[in-house]
Formats: structure tokens, sequence, C-alpha cells
């Protein structure tokens, strides 16, 4: 492991994405992103998605120059038209559109079309949050998960994600993905020379597996929660899926792409933010203050963990493996001019 700063890491994230075709705000927004999603730990979302990036937009499924836009559909309902951008300039255009909406309408939704892959669905929900709305986000994916009792691909990771704001601090985010474990993450245990967990991989043959290169030999992943994370995944397949006009991943019409769909709830409709914050605040210290289970030294709320990580992780650097690195450091325009002269 080598650690790098989270200016260093951006900055080769533009350099990156610029000479990808990129604009330069375009590519800060998308670094900014992944390395958000470093700085809080999850590093199967952060800068290890440029090289993936980066073939998306040599065969054509991102188009690093689109501007997405936006289509009314009802009052409070928007289909924002992603054109094949990158997948975070899509949805950060989508939080723009809702933060206005929910502020008007009470509450507002979006659909994104022709969506790639947005980074951390926490990112948008927590950017809505700060506006004093309930935020709720989910999408659909390529087919890479096994439904309840089978062992072939049929569904996505399909994430979920929900954030509401509190009054001290960052706000309460839940977000995660309804198989057991997300494809980054089961990548970077496969870079790391990790084991998983059992319970959230079979191999080609259906049988359960801790060797993460088994799913890509042809394997599985499997729901959380058994029947529980399997009946959520499909409902979300369903609607991210087919209300973004995306398509279900294992279906034959299916094109690729992120089904994603983001929903706001303006808490002024219903009582005073500054109460809803103050009674969130109340639970949550109630939560940290729960008498301990045996093995356990804290209780906390989620969200909690990814800035205890940031503090550390802006103070100490970002933890990026040296394969890794390797990688990115070869992508082109990863260097600078100067960099490159270097013996």
């Amino acid at each position: 492991m080598r650690r790098v700063s989270a200016v260093e890491l951006r900055s080769l994230a533009v350099r990156v994405l610029v000479a990808a075709g990129a604009s330069e705000a375009d590519a800060e927004i998308v670094a900014g992103s992944l390395v958000e999603s470093n700085l809080l730990g999850h590093d199967s979302h952060g800068v290890r998605r440029l090289g993936p990036y980066l073939e998306d937009v040599r065969g054509g499924r991102i188009d690093p120059r689109a501007e997405p836009r936006t289509e009314a559909t009802r009052p409070g309902a928007v289909v924002v038209h992603g054109r094949r951008a990158f997948g975070q300039i899509a949805a950060s255009h989508a939080v723009r559109e809702l933060t206005g909406l929910a502020g008007t309408r009470g509450s507002a939704v979006a659909a994104i079309r022709d969506c790639n892959h947005v980074g951390r669905l926490g990112e948008y929900v927590s950017a809505l949050a700060e506006h004093d709305l309930v935020a709720v986000a989910f999408g659909n994916a390529d087919a890479t998960v096994a439904p309840f009792g089978g062992r072939e691909r049929r569904l996505g990771t399909n994430p979920l994600a929900w954030a509401v704001p509190r009054e001290q601090g960052a706000p309460v985010v839940m977000d995660w993905a309804t198989s057991g474990v997300a494809e980054g993450k089961l990548a970077v245990a496969r870079d790391r020379g990790e084991p998983v967990a059992e319970g959230l991989v079979l191999d080609a043959a259906g049988r359960s597996s801790t060797d993460p290169g088994a799913f890509y030999a042809g394997g599985v992943l499997l729901p959380f929660g058994g029947h529980k994370g399997y009946g959520l995944s499909v409902l979300i397949e369903i609607v991210g899926g087919l209300l973004s006009g995306t398509g279900i991943g294992s279906m034959p019409e299916y094109r690729g792409g992120f089904g994603t769909v983001l929903m706001a709830f303006d808490i002024a409709a219903f009582l005073p933010p500054a109460r809803f914050r103050e009674q969130t605040e109340q639970f949550c210290r109630r939560l940290n203050e729960t008498p301990l289970a045996e093995g356990h030294e804290e209780v906390l709320v989620p969200g909690e963990l990814e800035e205890r990580v940031r503090r550390e992780r802006e103070r100490d650097g970002i933890p990026i493996p040296e394969t890794t690195w390797q990688e990115l450091t070869a992508l082109p325009g990863a260097l600078s001019n100067s960099e490159e002269e270097r013996p």
C-alpha cells in the first residue's frame, strides 16, 4: 500500500478524464466523486473506476462531452436524459433538479435515462439531505446476482440509499447493494489477495466459495439476507430499470447502463426542519449510548463510520494498492509533463 493525498489523487483523476475528452468542469465533478468515495473508505467506487470508465469511452458507451437534459413529465416528476454522459454528471444534474422541485412541490422524483455508472448513491442522497430533504435513491445494473435459490445471474447488485439531515455533522446515510457484497468490493478483495466471507459468492457450479476470483470465473453474487434482500432487489430491478427506460439486466432487450431513480421529500412540508434535525440528533445520540452487547465496543449510526474514515484519510492519505497505483499512473494523461520527465 502507498498513501496518496486526496489532492494528488483528484489531480491525477482530472488529468485522466480531460485526456479522455471531458471538459475541465466535468472532470472535476467526476474526479471529486471518485476521490470522495476513497475518502469515505468505499474504495470499490473510487479511482480504481477510472480504467473501466476509459474503456467505456473508447467503446462509445460514455460520451465525455455529453450534457444531460431535463424533461418535465408531470408536476414534481422529471426524466433526466443522461445522453451517455459520465453517470456522475447525469446524477448531479438530477440532484440540482430535485432540490428546486422538492422545495416548490413538497416532493419530487427524477428518473435518469441513458445513464452510466453513477458511483456511490450515498453521495447524491447526502447532497439532497443538506438541503433539508429526505432523499432516497436506487438503481439497477448488469446482471451479476442470482435470485434466492438460483445459481445463474438474473439481477444486478441493485443498490439502495437513504439520507436524512441531523443537527450536527454529516447526514444519516444508508447506502448499500442488495447483493451481500458489491462487485467493486469483491474486486478490491481480489486485488488484495483476500478471501471473502461465506454466503456471498457461488462458483460456476453453484457451490459456495470464499474466493472472490470464483465470481470472475463464471460464478454469481448472492443477495443479502436471503429471500428478503432478494425481494428488495427484484423491486429495484423492475422500478429502476423500467422507469428509467434502461431495461432489466438479464432480459434480451437490455443494452447496458445504470437505471437510476432519485426521490426527495421536503421536510418543511410536514414540520419545521430545525425540529426534525434536532429530534434526529437526539435519536442518534440515544443509539450511540445504547449499552453494549458482548464483543462490541460502540454503537454507531449509519454514516458515522465513513466520516471517521474520512478524518483519518484526510490526515494520513488514502491507501492505494501498489498494483492499482501502477495501473492508474499508466492511464493516458495520468502524469504531467514534469512527472513524465523525471528519471
